[in-house]
């Protein structure tokens, strides 16, 4: 019998699936069918420093339009809980499925930029959240933002939330930095206990007609997967914070690769999305039969068996492929 069991960020996992943030997250009934199917941790929907933001300023506006009535007009004003619709919401499922499920949930904080909105982190923690996913969605489009703003920006963005928690924080990245292990690196010494690889950004498409951006949600594939992996690869055994592998797991051997390259964990959305939540427990079966098969007794001794530091050619997470490919020999 092969042992699935791992651990991210310091919690003890069954065994490396964790579903990511997605709209199976989003109520009780569907974090209960995701530990009903297997999952070893699960990551909730996101709430948004915009969606903070928003509130905190449309009661600020109400406080600002209602300052100078009278006694006999407080009717108009709103009842706080009208403004408080989402945290509280979130805070709420957060509760809730901490007492429902025993697997550990994370929950997950999207923003871009230092502010009071980080502080949402210990409010998660107060509600019974096992570990906090940050996910940090920033595009620099002013020509005068460096790469050293954005990359100190989301630094200084972890140590606030850092500050508000004693309970694990993952990074959640994009691919889009000059220097990737370097910065790796430095948010490690920052205090990230996990780094999630990668955000898959949904890109916008044009209505040439309305002559406007329109949205656009496109499923992912596995030969998305190449990239993280190849990161993963790579940065296993450079960094202390756990590696979790996103974008493009669909099959039991994409989930083995995540494992072998180093990943602490594989992050599975889109696959779920088509085929279901039961598309967990195939995996996991698949994983284990092949793992009997090939004599990997437990996932620890498999994780990173095929990372750049173990690889018998290393160049070929350099260059060697892409010269190889590229030049046809």
């Amino acid at each position: 019998m092969v042992d699935l069991s791992t651990a991210y960020m310091g919690l003890p996992l069954t065994n490396p699936i964790v579903p990511s943030a997605s709209p199976l997250t989003r109520d009780l009934d569907g974090i209960k069918r995701l530990e009903d199917a297997g999952a070893g941790a699960i990551t909730l929907y996101s709430l948004f420093e915009e969606q903070v933001d928003r509130e905190a300023r449309m009661l600020d506006d109400t406080i600002e339009d209602t300052k100078y009535r009278y006694a006999e007009s407080l009717d108009f004003f709103p009842p706080l809980e009208t403004y408080r619709r989402d945290e509280e919401s979130y805070l709420n499922l957060i509760q809730e499925a901490r007492a429902a499920v025993t697997v550990p949930i994370i929950a997950s904080l999207n923003g871009y930029s230092p502010g009071g909105w980080t502080r949402y982190a210990r409010l998660f923690e107060e509600a019974g959240a096992s570990a906090i996913e940050l996910n940090i969605y920033y595009i620099p489009t002013h020509p005068t933002i460096t790469s050293q703003i954005v990359e100190e920006m989301y630094i200084e963005t972890l140590r606030e939330v850092k500050r508000e928690v004693t309970i694990p924080v993952a990074v959640k990245l994009g691919p889009y930095f000059s220097a990737l292990a370097n910065f790796a690196q430095r948010l490690d010494a920052a205090g990230a206990d996990g780094l999630v690889l990668f955000n898959r950004f949904y890109q916008p498409d044009l209505d040439i007609k309305a002559l406007e951006a329109k949205r656009r949600l496109v499923l992912s594939t596995s030969e998305e997967m190449l990239l993280p992996l190849r990161w993963v690869a790579i940065l296993h055994g450079q960094v202390n914070a756990s590696l979790a592998l996103t974008t493009g797991v669909h099959t039991w051997e994409d989930v083995v690769k995540a494992i072998m390259a180093g990943a602490d964990v594989v992050n599975v959305c889109s696959v779920l999305l088509e085929e279901g939540v039961g598309k967990i427990k195939e995996l996991l079966a698949d994983v284990a039969i092949f793992m009997s098969g090939h004599d990997h007794p437990s996932v620890k001794r498999m994780r990173g068996i095929l990372s750049h530091r173990n690889s018998p050619n290393p160049t070929a997470f350099e260059r060697a492929n892409y010269v190889k490919l590229i030049g046809g020999k």
